[in-house]
């Protein structure tokens, strides 16, 4: 029955731990570049902030391609900041 109960305990607590870990999962690092990259072509920008957000870009870029999605998006969200998104 000790058994039982330890199994039962332990396997609660996977489920519950994955569950959770997918609420806390950035968004795909992709979808938010879409979205910056259709922001920014409406967009009407001086050239500061249009190199800030190129740089932001970039630095986004290379975080998604690094598989860190949230490094990514927010570099992205600070980027759409900078563009008053």
């Amino acid at each position: 029955m000790t058994r039982f109960a330890l199994a039962v305990a332990v396997g609660a607590l996977a489920v519950s731990a994955s569950i959770s870990t997918v609420y806390a999962a950035p968004a795909p690092c992709e979808e938010s570049l879409k979205a910056l990259r259709a922001a920014e072509a409406t967009a009407k920008l001086n050239d500061a902030d249009k190199n800030k957000v190129s740089e932001l870009e970039t630095k986004g870029i290379e975080r998604c391609n690094a598989d860190d999605d949230k490094r990514a998006d927010d570099f992205f969200a600070q980027a759409m900041k900078v563009m008053g998104k």
